[in-house]
């Protein structure tokens, strides 16, 4: 079934407390969707922020992200006052998130409602249901607090090698503090469990991202050292990264520790089982990012300054996939098949059967055929204008060459009179894929300054925000138009009494 939606990320909504959450600003985001005739939301990883203020740098796969819980909410639950929660400065503009701020602020604001909580027999059953991870998290943090935030690598040896005595003691002495952890989470899970069971009621499913690598300092890491490349020591061998290529002389270093697959491998892959089965309780589809390195990944010697100095290596190929198809047969999944492919990599996703990603901003760079042109994709796939970490549409037409511009003028048969970007959208709103996916920002027509990541770079990323009022009436009726044209509007039934 054809079908389309909005990417859209959480905190880039708007709302009065310096960052999109999930309660009425998501809500109302859910109806404008289904009012422009949409029936997919795709957002980015909800985990808590790290690096960079990258969701794909998160001290925990499973966590979510505090920053999210709506504030009013808390109010209506007679946990905090809307006094205490207006006295707090939440930011200096309300089109851009500033993460220090709510670095600073969240955390003691939800503290004052922990402190009047007093469902103690709900928290205690949430932290039943999620005993294989909750623990280890809410440990993690409490004992990054009494560290001065250092990361584990950094805490005494005891602590940091987790011998059994140590982590004992720790538990008794920041049990108050686990607690309060452990409370934080059970407030973001009530409050997306709500949006998702709104976003069913209104037919909207949600696309959520799973980053393909952990931070090393990371709940992850520090609970499982034998599944990373880490010495002795605990230091990494080798980390993450991509090779240099035509927009990246040096490559990109991410610099998260690689995992031993040999030894995912020897147990079925149990932990990423795990941790896919947990996505699964988040979103309706997941997109497994750089799904490329499944097949082989880019490895560099721990220590380099850039990537260049990197090599393949061989990934778990099927014998992921196989684990995933066979431990978690319902899930629905979406590979990031974006970068450097061969034909290894489309091989193994054409295997998977997951549907890859088509980027219209890749198909007009040269006039030579290209796999990102509507006439060579095939239903299984996801046509993008872009994602995340490509340009607006807007930019893209701004700053591509003339040679590229007029390609994609004349390829896509676009006007000035409906708009460039507008026939773009048409374009990937056409195109074979089963599913279409357009940016909020490119729907918004809006420049560069709109850009959500700009990947290689620091300081100005993730910290986009819709303006209020950005969507309305009459974009919903635009959107919902070409959508109905395209087939790719859900099929309304009515409901008849017996």
């Amino acid at each position: 079934m054809r079908k389309s939606g909005i990417l859209m990320h959480i905190t880039s909504l708007p709302g009065p407390y310096g960052v999109g959450t999930i309660g009425k600003p998501a809500r109302e985001f859910v109806d404008f969707l289904k009012e422009s005739g949409q029936s997919l939301w795709q957002i980015l990883p909800l985990s808590p922020t790290g690096y960079g203020d990258s969701p794909y740098q998160s001290c925990s796969a499973y966590a979510g992200n505090h920053y999210l819980i709506d504030l009013d909410a808390l109010i209506d639950a007679g946990l905090l006052t809307q006094q205490e929660v207006s006295s707090v400065h939440w930011c200096d503009s309300d089109e851009k998130v500033d993460f220090g701020i709510l670095y600073n602020n969240r955390l003691p604001i939800l503290k004052k409602a922990f402190s009047r909580f007093k469902n103690w027999d709900a928290l205690d059953e949430f932290c039943r249901i999620n005993s294989d991870w909750l623990p280890d998290f809410a440990l993690f943090m409490a004992l990054k607090d009494e560290n001065g935030a250092k990361p584990w690598y950094q805490w005494p040896e005891a602590l940091k090698t987790r011998q059994p005595e140590a982590v004992w003691q720790a538990r008794r002495r920041l049990q108050d503090s686990i607690r309060f952890y452990s409370f934080v989470q059970f407030l973001f899970d009530q409050q997306w469990q709500a949006l998702r069971a709104y976003c069913g009621d209104a037919g909207i499913q949600i696309i959520g991202d799973v980053p393909i690598y952990v931070p090393l300092d990371s709940a992850d890491v520090w609970s499982a050292p034998e599944l990373f490349q880490l010495d002795e020591s605990l230091t990494p061998t080798a980390v993450a990264g991509v090779p240099p290529d035509a927009f990246t002389a040096d490559g990109q270093l991410w610099g998260n520790p690689l995992y031993r697959w040999d030894v995912h491998k020897k147990d079925g892959f149990s932990w990423w089982l795990r941790r896919l089965a947990a996505a699964g309780k988040l979103y309706d589809i997941v997109r497994l990012d750089h799904f490329r390195a499944f097949e082989a990944y880019w490895s560099v010697p721990y220590g380099d300054e850039t990537a260049r100095n990197g090599h393949w290596v061989k990934g778990p190929d099927m014998d992921f996939v196989k684990a995933v198809k066979n431990g978690l047969p319902e899930l629905s999944i979406i590979a990031e098949d974006l970068g450097f492919l061969t034909e290894e990599v489309l091989l193994l996703r054409d295997n998977s059967g997951w549907p890859g990603m088509k980027v219209l901003e890749f198909a007009f760079d040269g006039c030579e055929p290209s796999d990102y042109q509507p006439h060579t994709y095939t239903k299984n796939s996801v046509c993008y204008t872009g994602t995340h970490d490509n340009m607006t549409m807007r930019q893209w037409f701004e700053t591509a060459t003339e040679e590229a511009v007029a390609f994609a003028k004349a390829y896509m048969g676009l006007t000035e009179e409906e708009g460039y970007v507008w026939g773009t959208i048409r374009t990937a709103m056409a195109s074979v894929s089963d599913t279409c996916i357009v940016q909020l920002q490119d729907y918004l027509n809006l420049p560069g300054s709109a850009r959500m990541n700009f990947p290689g770079t620091m300081g100005s990323n993730w910290t986009w925000r819709a303006k209020p009022g950005a969507v309305t009436q009459a974009l919903a009726k635009r959107i919902r138009k070409m959508t109905t044209l395209y087939c790719r509007k859900p099929i309304e039934t009515e409901r008849t009494e017996l």
